[in-house]
């Protein structure tokens, strides 16, 4: 099999890409990706010269471009990760967020249409379900409830690629994740971002009081989900993918802190974010019961190989956080406190 990998660049999409190919999980991997603040080739560093792998540099929405890459490559599946993926950065400028979520989208879907792929899985997050009160969680039917730019543009991106199964028989299968955390995460999320702040004694912003709850889902138990939809993945469904680990963000921090050593101390508040999702919550049901898989990695022992990940690569966490990143750490955080 031929995979079309789309922002295997970034974090999930490179998690993906470095299992592919070290477990062969296809015989080539055509990484396609814009290269955009948070898509960085580091991330695939280790996986040195082989045919088994092509890097791409171009834009989903980018019609000519991609019907080049279909036209050469002839994928049998196309894996679609890249996304405008950050919250804060699509509430202070949405155009990005529609641009690439719902016309990079629809680009790639009338391609896959065009050269008539085999496969293709349309990767989404929980954040379209919006917040969830205590004790419900959603399965796949529950309504979408987008409350940010970022979360409503995939609500239609979902949408869309279940409409190319329903109108045109393509095989779309749609994936909903709840939060990832592992190395190569761009420090911009709550993991990474507390972590490489605790390691230096920054300041660790917090929203508000801390107690937005997310369920946290280690990166390669993801990927290992996405390889089990796309082989085993019913045509216009969707699966729903958690790490069984729901937590308030201050009890995260917490145990970062502790991991690392340092004091709370540390922790410091700053205004809300707009339209702040209290609460996110999903069930594994439909991917356990049909497909049989469940997440491998404990948070605490996730957490901990996460934390030496960026102890032990702190040149890496200096590469990403400067230049455009320092500029977005100033405008969200440092005026804030």
């Amino acid at each position: 099999m031929k995979i079309l990998v789309t922002g295997g660049a970034g974090f999930i999409g490179s998690s993906f890409v470095r299992m592919a190919v070290r477990e062969r999980w296809a015989e080539r991997i055509i990484n396609l990706d814009k290269l955009t603040y948070a898509g960085n080739l580091d991330n695939l560093r280790d996986i040195g010269q082989t045919a088994r792998y092509n890097f791409v540099h171009a834009d989903i929405a980018d019609t000519e471009a991609v019907e080049g890459i279909f036209a050469s490559e002839a994928p049998d599946a196309v894996i679609h990760f890249a996304a405008e993926s950050h919250v804060d950065r699509s509430i202070h400028s949405p155009a990005p967020a529609i641009h690439t979520n719902l016309n990079g989208t629809f680009t790639l879907l009338e391609a896959a249409r065009k050269y008539k792929v085999a496969r293709f899985v349309h990767i989404s997050t929980d954040e379209v379900y919006g917040s969830i009160d205590p004790p419900d969680e959603a399965d796949e039917t529950y309504p979408l409830r987008a409350s940010s730019p970022y979360s409503a543009s995939k609500a239609g991106s979902d949408l869309l690629a279940l409409s190319y199964y329903t109108t045109y028989k393509l095989n779309v299968s749609v994936t909903r994740a709840s939060n990832n955390y592992g190395p190569y995460q761009f420090p911009e999320k709550l993991i990474p971002l507390m972590i490489s702040n605790a390691l230096e004694d920054k300041p660790l912003p917090v929203y508000g009081d801390g107690q937005q709850v997310r369920d946290w889902l280690y990166v390669e138990d993801h990927c290992r989900a996405i390889r089990a939809v796309l082989e085993k993945g019913a045509s216009g469904e969707i699966y729903n993918i958690g790490g069984n680990c729901s937590l308030p963000n201050l009890e995260v921090i917490r145990r970062i802190l502790k991991l690392t050593g340092k004091p709370e101390t540390l922790v410091t508040r700053v205004a809300d974010r707009p339209g702040h999702d209290r609460r996110y919550a999903l069930t594994n049901q439909k991917l356990n019961r049909i497909i049989g898989w469940e997440p491998l990695m404990s948070f605490d022992q996730g957490l901990e190989v996460t934390i030496d990940w960026y102890r032990e690569n702190h040149e890496w966490i200096e590469r990403v956080k400067s230049g455009e990143y320092r500029l977005f750490y100033e405008l969200n955080y440092a005026q804030r406190g």
